[in-house]
């Protein structure tokens, strides 16, 4: 990744620290885009300039913290943060987690730790576009089907069409969800809050919170699990979501 055309803002209220953050990320090749010394003062430059990164002393002069600063800028605004401190305590790692920056360096700092944080949460932050609008871009496939009968997923580079009345289960791994046929089972960077608004749940339902299946492949039901047909694979049933496992059956 090139260091060049890339704007950097910089929120700092000590105007000798400030000044020796901007020599360094010129001498890097950075460009920097303006100096703040207040968190508003830093959320109006930040609209204003659209940066590609923003260095965020957490310990700010006057109302405004950088970490609140930092979680104004994270919801407005699709930008990197990295977090410039003299504090490395655990109460304030817990507070500045909150706002998911993308690094944390403590002061006083050498310039290759500068670097090299800029570098990784750049790229960091690229990737994590990416996978949203490939996300975006699937979703936007699935709604372009009122009926919700297809949907495309990609594998090995390619998008590959399924219809929803093969998919048999669908399973949370952590940040990631996986579309189980009886065949083939595709890897989607998703959550399942964001998977269940997109099938119909008069033909899908949530059995547990890692697990999501499809009403017509369910084999069998015991007090803890339910067995899906053809595959024979037990699925665990959660106690918040039975109840309405129950009303979508068809029982007697």
């Amino acid at each position: 990744m090139t260091t060049q055309k890339i704007g950097i803002l910089i929120v700092e209220d000590e105007s000798i620290v400030a000044k020796d953050i901007q020599q360094s990320l010129k001498k890097l090749g950075y460009e920097v885009l303006g100096v703040c010394a207040t968190g508003d003062d830093a959320i109006s430059k930040a609209e204003q300039v659209k940066p590609s990164l923003v260095l965020m002393d957490i310990m700010l002069k006057g109302d405004m913290s950088g970490i609140e600063a930092a979680d104004q800028i994270r919801q407005r605004l699709d930008i990197p943060i990295i977090f410039l401190t003299a504090y490395a305590d655990s109460s304030t790692l817990s507070k500045a987690k909150v706002t998911e920056p993308y690094g944390y360096i403590i002061k006083p700092f050498k310039e290759i730790d500068l670097q090299t944080n800029i570098e990784i949460a750049l790229y960091k932050h690229e990737k994590a576009s990416e996978s949203k609008k490939e996300r975006d871009f699937l979703y936007s496939l699935v709604e372009a089907k009122s009926t919700k009968e297809i949907i495309f997923v990609k594998s090995n580079l390619k998008l590959v069409k399924i219809n929803t009345n093969e998919i048999y289960f669908i399973e949370a791994l952590k940040d990631y969800v996986t579309i189980n046929t009886k065949t083939n089972r595709y890897v989607i960077h998703s959550t399942m809050k964001e998977i269940e608004k997109k099938f119909p749940t008069t033909e899908f339902v949530r059995a547990h919170r890692s697990f999501i299946v499809r009403i017509d492949k369910i084999a069998a039901i015991d007090h803890h699990f339910l067995v899906i047909e053809d595959i024979q694979k037990q699925v665990p049933i959660s106690a918040s979501y039975r109840e309405e496992l129950e009303k979508k059956l068809n029982m007697i």
